[in-house]
């Protein structure tokens, strides 16, 4: 492998982990708009394992608008991201698939706007397919796995009445 080769394929894997970074800020902030973005325009997501929907990145930006509103505190942390870079007789290295895991701690805030309570914390895996295009990489699809959740102890919950 030459130099430049070598330096193409790191920088490809940059860009690459930066995409699945920008989805999860896109989703913690609720930018519906960067979100759409970070797709092709046939793009499409899957949530069905997390209780959620499939279908284009459109549609299922509204629908997360929609669901996670009521979680303003959101973080998902994404870790142990796989990368492999298409390498079938036809692809030129144009497109990767990126595996990684992920925890999603969410909860509410209370009347004055502060951190009220953690109220939902979900694991999982997200598989990511991406696509080089003229604007730089971009998600073709993305399939959330979740593998386990935790609700709030309800012994542990103050009582509000």
């Amino acid at each position: 492998m030459t130099q430049r080769v070598e330096l193409a394929t790191v920088r490809d894997r940059l860009a690459v982990d930066g995409l699945v970074t920008e989805y999860a800020v896109a989703v913690d902030d609720g930018d519906w708009e960067a979100y759409r973005g970070l797709f092709t325009p046939d793009g499409r997501a899957d949530y069905r394992s997390a209780g959620g929907i499939e279908g284009t990145a459109r549609v299922v930006a509204g629908w997360l608008a929609d669901s996670l509103g009521g979680f303003p505190v959101r973080q998902h942390l994404i870790v142990n991201r796989r990368v492999r870079f298409g390498v079938w007789e036809q692809d030129t290295g144009d497109t990767a698939q990126v595996q990684a895991d992920y925890v999603n701690p969410m909860g509410r805030t209370g009347q004055d706007g502060a951190f009220a309570a953690l109220d939902l914390v979900r694991g999982g895996r997200c598989a990511f397919a991406m696509l080089r295009t003229d604007d730089g990489w971009r998600l073709s699809e993305v399939v959330v796995r979740e593998k386990w959740r935790r609700l709030p102890d309800p012994r542990t919950d103050p009582v509000t009445g």
